[in-house]
């Protein structure tokens, strides 16, 4: 009997909006959230120093968890490290998260769109060829936000946020060119969607904003359907951390989801993982 579970990995717990939507389209099956939140925020990493991380923490979780199915639901990781991960574990099923550059372009009328990441996400090639590829009859902004994922940590660990920090985050993304305005933002994180109503209300005029959540989980539901996946049991659903370190206000957070917090080691098999450089 194959009860492999399927693996949601994320910087910090953004990738909570994926497992909501995976969970609605796939609740049949058992769910692993990993949160490296050791290594949280990834946008500031040296890419050589992440992608090395980032192979080391696969090889231990494979080990642990024995997933059937791999979401890299980060925007940062899947740009830089996907390729490399693949290689690493040829056996292994990936999926992972890009800017919606594509649909967003698709569905712009004033041609200028904006896309809010990461500064790591912003500053690879990859984000630029999808750009060329899929948007180049538009104006498209790349916005990288140094702090907007730690406020979306904070929002949702602690229940409040500074609104005049969003505010600030968001700004660049709004552009006027002559009597056509920025009319799509695309989130291109998934911990800022958690933050999108308080983008809304502090943004100077209404735009779309494109969360790419559902996209993932529907692109796992893909991959999935033709894996010999079985359904939970009586297996419960388990989120770990790296850090090692769960509060209560935490603890409550991913119950909330529908996960038991892993209280047996790291998410990496209990090896010491350092920390960002």
């Amino acid at each position: 009997m194959n009860d492999r579970p399927i693996l949601i990995f994320d910087s910090g717990i953004g990738g909570l909006t994926v497992l909501r939507e995976a969970r609605v389209l796939m609740p049949e099956h058992r769910y692993v959230f990993v949160a490296d939140d050791a290594g949280f925020p990834y946008g500031a990493w040296p890419e050589d120093a992440l992608s090395e991380r980032m192979v080391t923490l696969f090889r231990h979780l494979i080990a642990d968890h024995r997933p059937g199915l791999i979401v890299i639901a980060c925007n940062t990781a899947s740009t830089l490290a996907i390729a490399q991960l693949r290689e690493a574990f040829p056996g292994e099923f990936f999926v992972g998260t890009v800017p919606a550059v594509k649909p967003a372009a698709e569905r712009t009328r004033s041609g200028l769109v904006s896309v809010l990441a990461t500064p790591g996400t912003v500053k690879r090639q990859y984000t630029r060829d999808l750009i060329q590829t899929y948007a180049s009859k538009c104006h498209v902004r790349l916005v990288g936000s140094e702090n907007l994922a730690a406020l979306a940590e904070q929002y949702m660990r602690d229940g409040h946020v500074d609104e005049d920090e969003v505010r600030a985050a968001i700004a660049p993304c709004f552009v006027e060119h002559g009597d056509k305005r920025t009319d799509i933002v695309v989130l291109a994180c998934t911990h800022y969607p958690f933050l999108v109503n308080r983008m809304r209300k502090t943004a100077p005029w209404p735009v779309d904003w494109i969360d790419t959540s559902e996209a993932i989980a529907r692109r796992a539901l893909s991959v999935a359907s033709g894996l010999p996946l079985t359904g939970r049991g009586d297996a419960r659903d388990i989120a770990v951390f790296t850090s090692g370190k769960v509060s209560s206000g935490l603890r409550r957070l991913v119950g909330g989801f529908g996960l038991h917090v892993d209280d047996d080691g790291t998410a990496a098999g209990g090896v010491p993982v350092r920390q960002r450089p």
